[in-house]
């Protein structure tokens, strides 16, 4: 995430005007809504064979809609209040902001020329066969840096979708190379929310969950940039390198700059906005209605996105309302016998909460003290809870739909989120080398 933590901050407190408790004793029932989406939108896409067949907006009313219908908040007006306080809570209009910002940054950006500079300058500096693996090491190199995906992804995803034009490869594959890179970084930087969040809850220092997620992630990373090279290889558009404008490229360079440095991600997202339209201005790229225009635009563009986001919001937090969240703890939690089961309840726990939140530092936060307790009876090492925490959380996070990972690169390219899960390979394989370190004890120093 961005290095002020706007995505995946705690869900500020809410004011219950509802005179209902805050929520329900443990009920697998809550989790019919997130079930009605996934059927409503995966499956029926998949059996369609179209990702465009079902929209993403219309499998969220459908799923907001029935969980509004079973929730156990009384009257029809106080489950809906109580859906819109989940929709409206301060995480989510924050990421709303962030949309609105990313969205105008974006289309100034691209009608001044900015996208076409940067990518004659990533075309210049790449061989044809290596476009994909440098787009990823970028994306990784930026993300650890920076201790936010979803600010990587705003950062690199329209020059990713440029380089796809005109080197000839799928938008997909390299919106999905910039989301591979993100999620290293968010899984392994120092000042990653997730990082924090693990380690606190565990107990252990940052330093030390970081050399034991390494030579997981690590190994990961590296395979799947020699994946990128052998996927990226097989296209070929026969692009010739243009003339590169730098002046039209200094405005991302200089948001690239002040993102890494840790300045507030509203800000930088102003700056990248201002910096862009002074460029378009001074190249003639647009005059000042043309530049208003280009950000009325870029925040249309984004409308679809902040729906996603509204109705995803209050939908889940009426699973959390009825009791969903608790009963998948309560299921999880109950029939552990050694460390290394410990170890798998402790990746389940997260990777379920995450997948009913859509958030993977509020997953952290709600499943942390559990882990802890967990790992504590069974004499699993902090260390090694601290990484798997992080592990699963930044795993399930980067493969949902309905993340803002996903949503964030959909919305500025136009493209399914669907079809980028195709091309996932670093989350998918950060997962799986999870549950080897969990089946094989690995590291052995950090394992019982």
């Amino acid at each position: 995430m961005f290095p002020v933590k706007i995505i995946r901050q705690g869900f500020a407190p809410m004011n219950n005007t509802v005179n209902s408790p805050l929520h329900h004793s443990p009920n697998p029932w809550a989790l019919i809504p997130l079930g009605v989406f996934l059927v409503t939108y995966l499956v029926v896409s998949l059996i369609a064979g179209d990702f465009y067949k079902m929209p993403i907006t219309v499998a969220f009313l459908i799923s907001s809609v029935v969980a509004i219908a079973i929730s156990k908040g009384g009257k029809l007006e106080h489950r809906i209040e109580q859906f819109c306080r989940g929709a409206a809570n301060s995480n989510i209009m924050l990421m709303v902001l962030i949309f609105i910002l990313a969205g105008a940054f974006a289309q100034t950006a691209k009608i001044m020329g900015a996208v076409d500079a940067t990518v004659n300058l990533a075309m210049f500096l790449l061989p044809e066969n290596l476009l994909a693996a440098g787009i990823f090491l970028a994306s990784c190199f930026i993300s650890i840096s920076v201790g936010t995906s979803v600010g990587t992804i705003v950062a690199l995803a329209p020059v990713a979708v440029g380089i796809a034009e005109r080197g000839g490869l799928p938008a997909a594959l390299m919106l999905g190379v910039v989301v591979s890179g993100a999620m290293f970084g968010d899984n392994l930087s120092f000042i990653s929310d997730t990082t924090i969040v693990a380690t606190r809850t565990q107990g252990c220092r940052m330093s030390d969950k970081f050399k034991v997620n390494i030579r997981i992630a690590l190994p990961i990373a590296i395979l799947t940039a020699i994946i990128y090279i052998f996927v990226g290889g097989g296209h070929s558009g026969g692009y010739m390198v243009e003339q590169i404008e730098w002046i039209k490229v200094f405005p991302y360079l200089i948001v690239l700059i002040i993102a890494v440095s840790g300045m507030n991600v509203l800000l930088v997202l102003v700056i990248g906005i201002l910096l862009s339209g002074f460029v378009g201005l001074a190249t003639e790229g647009f005059d000042l209605w043309g530049w208003c225009g280009a950000m009325g635009d870029g925040i249309m563009g984004m409308g679809e996105l902040i729906i996603v986001t509204l109705l995803a919001g209050g939908m889940l937090e009426m699973i959390r309302f009825n009791g969903g969240i608790d009963w998948i703890i309560q299921q999880l939690t109950t029939h552990i016998k050694s460390p290394k089961g410990a170890e798998g309840s402790i990746a389940a726990l997260v990777g379920f909460a995450n997948l009913c939140t859509a958030n993977n530092t509020i997953a952290l936060i709600m499943a942390g003290p559990i882990a802890k307790d967990i790992a504590d009876k069974f004499h699993v090492d902090p260390r090694k809870s601290a990484s798997l925490l992080d592990i699963f959380s930044c795993f399930v996070q980067g493969i949902i739909p309905y993340g803002a990972q996903l949503l964030m690169a959909a919305g500025l390219s136009q493209v399914s989120p669907i079809e980028i899960m195709g091309y996932l390979y670093y989350p998918y394989l950060l997962g799986l080398g999870g549950v080897l370190s969990i089946l094989f004890n690995y590291p052995r120093k950090y394992s019982r």
